[in-house]
């Protein structure tokens, strides 16, 4: 179908100033967070109301034209990468807070709505939204939905799948369901569940019914310092085991306390070869207990600095160096890429040690920030994008940690999903059986197969020659991974 087709046929059920496809408009719209890959769209619509996506839905479904949904675009998966032949819907002006229930604790929200801006919301009734990214202050509902996103507090108080009641969504013909209720279950199968971390594939959110929480009586955060990863590492493993969950236990090592430390001046200390910021909340006497016996266990592990957050202040100014990492490291090199392994807490100081040799066998610098207490790993990988042999060793240094993160017992992703970026490490992950019941669900979703094709969900085309591939390079397991 030709553009100025489309276009017309478009503008049948919505205003023509909000359908771009000159390319002067469309080339913002060309990647997400993921840089490393860009694809101008075709046609960029940012509808208004259910019918308009309703109706761009109807008109793609009929003429088979690939449609990619997008939220705010801070995905770091390629998740909302544009398709060349194909719409790009924006959600971004779906950005109205419909209703907030505080006797019920809960917040009904279109999907442009800011992550932050809910807790903003109800910040006066003493009530928050749990689920924390650290791009919360620009990233959407719709998009938290797509990739089940998660955050520096995600241990004790969930993913988004967690925290979410019901979504409403828009499908591949432009008709509408909703999936979940305000109950506590409902028959059948768990269709919430499937939707959340669907990645765009099965339907267009429409709009989401999110749990709010109370505030805690009282939050303090610790800092540790050490002069070893491996102690850092086996640290977190020690604070679970004695049966503490804190609302938040993150990581950073050496390189990103420095870069970290320079942006924002949390107080890191410099000297540190990795960094521990353990929070813990509840009750007034449960805290005092709970920060006693982390302060013990970590003074056990062989922490050389412990210093507890004196104020509210200083707290946020913690977590602010923390959820900094991406922008500091973003100041001390042209690009980098961000991995998103996930791996059981046992196997942190293996793979720190591992992702250390990477680093020196790839010639890239890597500084590493994570979410400790659940094992979900963010290194990130510096390089030069103008230079094609440096974007080539990035892009292999991030799956072979991909692939550690699989042989250690992990998953290839926690929170940013698959995307573009991890299509190939699904191959390592899953057998051809479960990647065809994969498509099996999409296929009864979406049968047409119009929406986000390409993404998440490898053929097995794909994956034999990506099977070949790795023949071919010698690509095995290392030989401290042959036990797990």
């Amino acid at each position: 179908m030709q553009t100025e087709q489309l276009v017309a046929a478009l503008a049948a059920g919505m205003s023509s100033d909000r359908i771009l496809f000159q390319a002067h408009e469309t080339s913002p719209y060309e990647c997400d967070g993921l840089t490393m890959f860009k694809v101008r769209p075709k046609v960029v619509v940012l509808p208004e109301t259910r019918e308009e996506v309703s109706h761009v839905l109807k008109t793609c479904h009929a003429n088979g034209i690939p449609v990619v949904p997008r939220g705010a675009g801070t995905g770091l998966s390629g998740g909302a990468l544009p398709h060349a032949e194909g719409v790009l819907l924006v959600m971004a002006k779906f950005n109205r807070i419909l209703e907030i229930d505080r006797d019920a604790r809960i917040a009904r929200v279109e999907p442009g709505v800011r992550n932050l801006a809910i807790s903003e919301a109800v910040a006066a009734d003493n009530l928050y939204y749990a689920p924390d990214p650290s791009s919360q202050i620009a990233c959407s509902i719709g998009g938290n939905i797509a990739e089940n996103s998660g955050g520096v507090h995600c241990l004790k108080y969930g993913l988004t799948v967690h925290n979410v009641l019901s979504v409403t969504l828009a499908l591949d013909d432009g008709s509408i369901v909703t999936v979940g209720s305000a109950a506590l279950d409902s028959a059948g199968y768990d269709l919430l569940a499937l939707t959340i971390g669907s990645e765009g594939l099965l339907g267009v959110v429409l709009e989401v019914t999110v749990r709010l929480l109370p505030k805690p009586e009282e939050t303090r955060v610790v800092m540790a310092a050490f002069d070893d990863v491996t102690k850092a590492g086996d640290s977190v493993g020690a604070i679970i085991a004695a049966g503490i969950i804190p609302a938040g236990l993150e990581m950073m090592d050496g390189p990103a306390v420095a870069a970290v430390e320079d942006f924002v001046k949390a107080g890191y200390p410099l000297d540190a070869e990795a960094l521990l910021l353990c929070e813990v909340d509840g009750t007034v006497d449960e805290v005092a207990d709970e920060l006693a016996r982390v302060e013990q266990i970590l003074k056990d592990a062989g922490a050389t600095m412990l210093r507890v957050a004196k104020d509210e202040a200083e707290r946020l100014l913690f977590w602010k160096g923390r959820k900094s990492a991406f922008p500091a490291v973003g100041r001390i090199s042209p690009d980098y890429y961000c991995m998103d392994g996930t791996i059981p807490r046992k196997h942190l100081s293996l793979v720190l040690n591992r992702m250390r040799e990477m680093s020196t066998r790839y010639d890239l610098r890597c500084a590493n920030v994570f979410h400790a207490g659940d094992g979900n790993l963010h290194p990130l990988i510096l390089f030069d994008a103008n230079d094609p042999d440096q974007v080539h060793r990035a892009e292999s240094f991030g799956a072979e940690i991909l692939e550690l993160s699989v042989e250690v017992g992990g998953t290839i992703t926690g929170e940013h999903g698959v995307g573009v970026e991890k299509i190939n490490e699904m191959c390592v992950q899953f057998s051809s059986d479960e990647l065809t019941q994969f498509h099996s669900v999409k296929g009864a979703f979406d049968p047409t197969g119009i929406l986000n094709p390409g993404k998440a969900v490898p053929t097995l085309n794909r994956c034999a020659e990506f099977g070949k591939m790795h023949i071919h390079h010698g690509q095995l397991p290392h030989p401290e991974l042959e036990r797990f």
